[in-house]
């Protein structure tokens, strides 16, 4: 069966995105040094913002490999399957890890953009973790039809 443009799309730009994010996590101690330059926060507080943005970015990295992962059996066309329950289980608990983290930023600096990525993380670790409890019973039920059948 042809794959249809936008599952082409979408796995060209999870691609993008896991490479470009490991490139974009390597630099951020330079980044962050460079950045310090113009901007006083950066330079005061380099080394936690540099641990914590490095951890958020690493588990932002585990995400984007549970995704690809995941995206492999859409495109064999056989998403429900256990180890997508397991990478959706993961992906909660990296979700859970980066807000985390963020929360940690916010007692060095408190701005609204980190109060919403906590936020939008402790969500979507919820997401996923009730999403793997769907994808976990409709393994099941995949697996009682294969025997009726």
């Amino acid at each position: 069966m042809k794959k249809s443009t936008l599952v082409l799309v979408t796995k060209g730009l999870l691609d993008f995105m896991f490479y470009s994010g490991i490139i974009t996590c390597l630099s951020v101690p330079c980044l962050f040094k460079l950045a310090g330059e113009y901007y006083k926060i950066f330079d005061t507080y380099y080394f936690p913002f540099t641990v914590i943005f490095m951890i958020a970015g690493v588990f932002a990295l585990a995400i984007l490999r549970e995704l690809r992962l995941m995206f492999r059996t859409v495109i064999k066309e056989d998403p429900f399957v256990m180890s997508n329950v397991v990478s959706l289980k993961r992906m909660g608990f990296y979700a859970f890890i980066i807000a985390a983290a963020m929360a940690v930023k916010l007692f060095f600096v408190i701005t609204p953009a980190t109060l919403i990525l906590v936020l939008v993380f402790i969500i979507a670790g919820l997401f996923s973790h009730v999403l793997s409890q769907v994808f976990d019973q409709a393994v099941a039920y995949k697996f009682e039809n294969d025997l009726t059948i």
